[in-house]
């Protein structure tokens, strides 16, 4: 089940003024661009209301690092024409940009740590030596009672002042403060999307936005300190730019090291929640398209007693047998999935919330994109191949359902435009550099009158 739907608004009557919000949740690389297949997938299908047009804007993690382009009139088609690097409004984003070294901490934590240790002791007998003015009067004479009544009370009365000077001026430096607190640094990721952003005459800040365009736009971190979820927005948190929310929500704990941004420590807001739907419904959304890349992989393993050897068998691959990394890519998957699930069924629950509700997700069965590393960079074309594959067939799937439910919003759907970009994409899915041409085709409603015109390829 690639989609499901929370409809909660009458059917069939339709919404005057609807407020329409599109809410991504994260996915790391491959998640990001599954999810921009998947969006172009989605773009097709709209016929006279696109993935651009929208009112509400939610993302965190990869999902921020897509939605503010398409709340700036990016289409999905221009995004991946980006990823390799054929775009003439976004610039393709370079490895090293996603994987530049912490060097600022590799450095800079070891010799804090050999320093501290160093010059702990010294520093201790220096803070004592400079506190002996202010400590000389009453040493001398807790001295003197220590040696008229020898006892520890009175030694601990005498030694208690110098003691609080050692040790609340200066503390010796933990073994776990040599360590890092991330591997790689996202601030390139920042600049990549002010610099483009200044490119395209996008305007970076939230109120702008929302004042030049009427889009409202939001992203979520997590404050690592407090661990308090951080709203982004035009009426939200806004001291700081988009591009520093974005990288503030793009933070994975251990990969990258926090983001700090005006002295606050930010981590991946969905560290916090998957998706945060909430925030569209409380800015007025009457209608969320939400789409989660990661859910748990369903792996039917089928085992076998073999009665000779007194051995269980299996035909079929296990996840543990992928090793480590397979094994906590389901574990996190599970983890992010079963809270999103939690809070779509308290919505169905809720006899007060009219709303719809549409969730994308990938099949329980799609191990090809299972087996994608997350954070492997060079998996982009074959992750955006499986969004576009996957959405198309879930929305094809429930095309009644999901036509009648856009229809109340006004907003028209067509398969005509994804069928032919499907036969496309079938017939060249082990050549990238194909399959990533078809996907960056011109906008479809064009492509719909040339194929209506019988000039389409």
């Amino acid at each position: 089940m690639g989609i499901q739907i929370v409809e909660k608004c009458p059917a069939g009557v339709k919404v005057e003024n609807p407020k329409l919000a599109l809410v991504l949740a994260g996915g790391a690389i491959s998640g990001g661009a599954f999810k921009v297949g998947g969006l172009k997938a989605l773009n097709d299908y709209l016929l006279n209301r696109k993935v651009t047009d929208f009112d509400i804007y939610v993302g965190l993690s990869a999902g921020a690092f897509l939605t503010a382009p398409l709340a700036g009139g990016i289409p999905p088609e221009e995004m991946l024409a980006s990823l390799d690097g054929t775009s003439k409004q976004f610039d393709q984003l370079a490895p090293f940009e996603f994987y530049r070294p912490n060097f600022e901490e590799f450095f800079s934590r070891p010799l804090k740590y050999l320093y501290g240790h160093l010059t702990f002791i010294p520093g201790i007998c220096y803070d004592i030596f400079s506190s002996i003015p202010q400590l000389k009067n009453d040493f001398w004479k807790n001295l003197v009672t220590l040696v008229r009544h020898p006892n520890y009370s009175n030694y601990e009365q005498l030694m208690k002042p110098l003691f609080r000077v050692a040790y609340t001026t200066r503390t010796i430096p933990t073994f776990g403060e040599l360590f890092v607190s991330g591997i790689f640094d996202n601030r390139p990721l920042e600049a990549y999307l002010s610099r483009n952003m200044k490119k395209n005459r996008m305007t970076n800040n939230f109120k702008v936005l929302r004042k030049m365009s009427g889009r409202s736009l939001y992203i979520v971190a997590m404050n690592l300190d407090t661990s308090e979820r951080v709203i982004f927005g035009p009426d939200e948190k806004n001291d700081v730019t988009i591009s520093e929310a974005i990288q503030a929500s793009t933070a994975i704990p251990g990969f990258y090291k926090p983001a700090r941004i005006k002295g606050i420590d930010y981590i991946d807001g969905g560290v916090r929640r998957t998706a945060n739907m909430d925030i569209a419904f409380d800015k007025g959304a009457d209608l969320v398209i939400c789409y989660n890349p990661f859910r748990p992989f369903h792996n039917e393993v089928v085992i076998e007693y073999l009665r000779e050897e007194n051995k269980y068998f299996t035909k079929n691959k296990r996840i543990a047998d992928g090793g480590i990394g397979m094994v906590l890519n389901q574990v996190f998957r599970t983890l992010f999935h079963s809270r999103l699930m939690v809070s779509l069924q308290t919505y169905k629950e809720d006899t007060n919330f009219k709303k719809d509700i549409i969730l994308i997700e990938p099949k329980e069965d799609e191990r090809d994109f299972f087996e994608l590393n997350p954070l492997f960079f060079w998996n982009r074309a074959r992750s955006a191949a499986h969004g576009f594959e996957s959405v198309s067939r879930s929305i094809d799937g429930k095309f009644d359902q999901i036509s009648a439910i856009l229809k109340k919003y006004g907003v028209e759907m067509t398969r005509d435009v994804v069928k032919m970009d499907t036969g496309k994409i079938h017939k060249a899915r082990y050549d990238d550099a194909v399959i990533m041409n078809v996907l960056e085709q011109t906008h479809p409603k064009k492509r719909l009158k040339m194929m209506q015109g019988g000039k389409a390829a």
